[in-house]
Parts: C-alpha cells; structure tokens; sequence
C-alpha cells in the first residue's frame, strides 16, 4: 500500500523547491509580459483550450461540434447543436482551469510530461479537422511544430525542458482563465459573455457577474490544488 504524504511532512525536498521556484518564475516572467506580443501565442493556445473544453462539454453530453475558431484577438468561439447548454458554457473558462491543473501536475513527471506532450498534439491535430478559420489551423500546426521540436530537445540532451513548458503552459492557462473571467464578467461586463448566457438560463437567483464570481473562485481553486498536488506528487 503506497502512503501517500497529504500533510507534506518534511517539505521541501529538492524536486518540491525546483517546482515551486519554476511555478513561481512562470508567474513572474507571465505577469511581466503579460501585454507582450511576446505571450501571444501562449495566450491563443489557452483560448483554444477554452474552445476544446466547450466542444468536449458538447460531445459528452451527446451533442454535436459543427465547428470551431480562434482569432488573433484572443477571442474564439464553439458551434455547437445539441448537448447540454448549462454543462457547455462553463466549460470553457472552468475547463481551461483543469487543463492547467494537469499540465501543471503532468510536469511533475517525465512519463507524465510525455503523455499529456503527447495528447496535446493529438488534441492539436483532431481540431485541424473542425477549424473554421486559417488562422487556428496555423497556430494548432505551429505549437504542433514547437512541441515536436521540445521533445526531440528533451530526449537528445540532459536538460528537460519539455517538462518546463508544459508547466509554463499549464501556469498559463491558469492565470489567463481567472483573468479572462474577471475581464469578461466583471471588468467590462461583456453581455454576450458564458456567465451572462448562464444566468440567463439557470434558475438560480445570480447575475453575470455573480457566476463569474463563483467561476473565478472556482478557477483559482484549481490553481492551487495543482501546486498542494504537485507537492504531494513530489514528497
């Protein structure tokens, strides 16, 4: 029976400093070039990962995804017929959340840092069939491209730093998700937003703003869960 450490008795080991000192840096050199062009590309791959969540939202839920576009930007949107509406809208911002807890935790291993490598490409090559428009295809065949590339680097020298940028992906989509809800819901009140088509359809007595409230509490949830967990992984 493995025994798992939940209290993190005797932290911080050296693997647990170094993912705290990458996570902490990631935030750093995010935050710093954050109205960069420098973090675009970063910042387009999170919106598709915001879009994948709601056509994945769709499909389990037995509806059907008749397409889907990323813009320069940094808007995107999901055709969907069928599914679950109230399943789908938040899928997109709480679900770009919980591919950033698991890229963050995938870092915490090198199979793992491979595996979600490895889905990622596939999930990249899977929406080059559903795009709408050129400019998602080109962005899914660019970061297919540069991650290929980091792997090959990776697997041919000592340094890992595939495993650095799936943790820089994973910080990514973390801090951009809460922002993104902040900007959207509550910043400029955006109507056309998925909290204010939420609450437009759900029963409960809350606004747009409200369920960004809530979704944004959620999102920043994930974020640390994924750091206590990625410390747990690593006791």
């Amino acid at each position: 029976m493995v025994n798992v450490n939940w209290e993190l008795q005797g932290c911080c080991q050296h693997n647990q400093v170094v993912f705290i000192a990458a996570v902490g840096v990631s935030t750093v050199v995010i935050l710093a070039l954050w109205r960069t062009f420098l973090l675009t590309p970063f910042k387009l791959i999170t919106v598709f990962l915001h879009e994948t969540s709601h056509a994945l939202a769709c499909k389990l839920t037995c509806g059907d995804v008749e397409g889907m576009q990323v813009h320069a930007n940094e808007g995107g949107v999901t055709q969907t017929r069928g599914g679950i509406y109230w399943i789908i809208l938040p899928a997109g911002y709480l679900g770009s959340s919980f591919w950033g807890m698991v890229f963050i935790l995938s870092s915490t291993h090198l199979l793992a840092t491979r595996i979600a490598a490895g889905c990622f490409i596939l999930a990249l090559v899977i929406v080059l069939f559903v795009a709408k428009n050129w400019f998602l295809r080109w962005l899914c065949i660019g970061f297919i491209i540069f991650i290929a590339v980091v792997w090959v680097i990776q697997e041919f020298t000592t340094f890992h730093v595939l495993k650095y940028v799936i943790l820089f992906i994973g910080v990514m989509n973390s801090l951009f998700s809460v922002y993104d809800i902040y900007d959207d819901t509550i910043s400029r009140r955006v109507n056309s937003s998925d909290a204010e088509k939420f609450a437009e359809i759900c029963p409960c007595p809350c606004n747009g703003v409200g369920w960004g409230v809530i979704w944004g509490f959620i999102s920043f949830i994930f974020l640390c869960a994924s750091i206590y967990l990625g410390l747990v992984i690593l006791s």
